[in-house]
């Protein structure tokens, strides 16, 4: 290897002695105990466009987002790329304000819920201030605390539609995590019970809902009741909008001011912001498509049942589903070789599932006729 890193080992052995060979020397570890410790998140390979591949795997919504956009990015004044963006995004705030009927500083946005789920950990859980979720649930929920080297509390969820609201509320974690509606299982949390376990909280009560757009009823309303409440949203499931990244969350400025902190002054990038407004504005486009999707689902479902699977009621864009002869991992890996990618969690409660993101009415019917042949 020639030009500057020619002689890497020099440079190596003469900056880091303690990386010197010979080979046997136990080489330092560069990471904090924890974070060396923890397996990390391994998200799903990522494909080209015109892949070939159906994939039911991500939860991704199967139609185009809103054709506003385009008129957005073909428009686009470059000023807004030799700018820093509106540290707040105040575009897509007042966009979101404006459909939901919240105030503008109720609102905080971030890259994806997922980055919010961070911010929300980072500011108010580390060590005993402790993070509680009940479990199986969103597989992120345990990273972030071991990330922040929290402790955490796994509440397991005897059934699956039931959330255990005392065992959470005895454990009053600084941060409570609830994904509803729910992943993997799909269904939602009644909001007469986040309200019940709202008035057991001292720490932060976070509801999940990056997939209400599908769902029969929001905990929106629990924002002006509990302070210590902040609802998360994704523009990723409904408006079709996963690449690019834009999540945000409503809560009493009480509690958003703390957050605010924590993250990146910069964290959204101007184009985002446009995009994401345009898309918020046109509720009724992204209405039609949840319309189609639920229809799809049902389809799906009906489909898989007459196959002999047990499928969960759900108010998401996915079905979990539970084979005749338990071999969901046998038959996700005979499905992967066949171009079809669904997801298994080899993991309690959950290795004998799929779940299966409801596609176009042809993908699903691609996916049905290739199980036929399977189980």
């Amino acid at each position: 290897m020639g030009g500057q890193f020619g002689n890497w080992n020099i440079y190596t052995e003469g900056l880091f002695p303690s990386c010197q060979r010979p080979f046997g020397r136990v080489m330092p570890s560069y990471f904090r105990p924890h974070i060396a410790a923890i397996a990390g998140h391994h998200p799903s390979p990522y494909l080209q466009p015109g892949s070939p591949v159906i994939k039911l795997n991500s939860n991704e919504n199967p139609y185009p987002p809103s054709p506003t956009i385009s008129a957005v990015l073909q428009n686009l004044d470059l000023e807004y790329l030799r700018r820093y963006p509106d540290a707040n995004a105040n575009e897509f705030r007042q966009a979101i304000a404006a459909v939901l009927n919240v105030p503008v500083d109720w609102i905080i946005v971030g890259n994806g819920c997922d980055e919010l789920l961070h911010v929300v950990v980072r500011a108010c859980a580390a060590g005993e201030r402790q993070v509680v979720y009940p479990t199986p649930t969103y597989m992120l929920y345990p990273l972030l605390a071991e990330i922040q080297a929290a402790k955490r509390v796994e509440v397991p969820v005897e059934a699956e539609s039931c959330l255990p609201i005392e065992a959470l509320a005895a454990a009053n974690g600084a941060v409570t995590l609830i994904s509803s509606p729910n992943s993997p299982f799909g269904h939602a949390v009644a909001i007469a019970e986040l309200r019940d376990l709202a008035t057991k909280l001292t720490g932060v009560l976070v509801i999940d809902e990056a997939y209400v757009d599908f769902a029969e009823e929001t905990a929106l309303p629990l924002v002006e009741e509990f302070e210590n409440v902040i609802i998360l949203r994704t523009l990723s499931k409904g408006y079709s909008l996963a690449g690019l990244r834009l999540g945000f969350g409503i809560a009493h400025p009480k509690l958003l001011s703390g957050l605010f902190k924590v993250k990146d002054s910069y964290n959204i990038d101007a184009i985002a912001s446009l995009v994401g407004a345009a898309a918020m504005r046109d509720q009724a486009y992204k209405d039609a498509c949840v319309t189609k999707v639920k229809a799809l689902r049902s389809k799906l479902a009906q489909n898989l049942q007459q196959l002999g699977f047990r499928v969960q009621d759900s108010q998401t864009n996915f079905l979990l589903t539970q084979l005749p002869q338990g071999n969901a991992g046998q038959i996700y890996i005979a499905l992967k070789d066949q171009g079809i990618w669904v997801r298994h969690f080899n993991q309690l409660g959950l290795a004998d599932k799929l779940r299966i993101t409801v596609g176009t009415d042809e993908q699903n019917q691609t996916l049905v006729e290739a199980l036929i042949h399977l189980v």
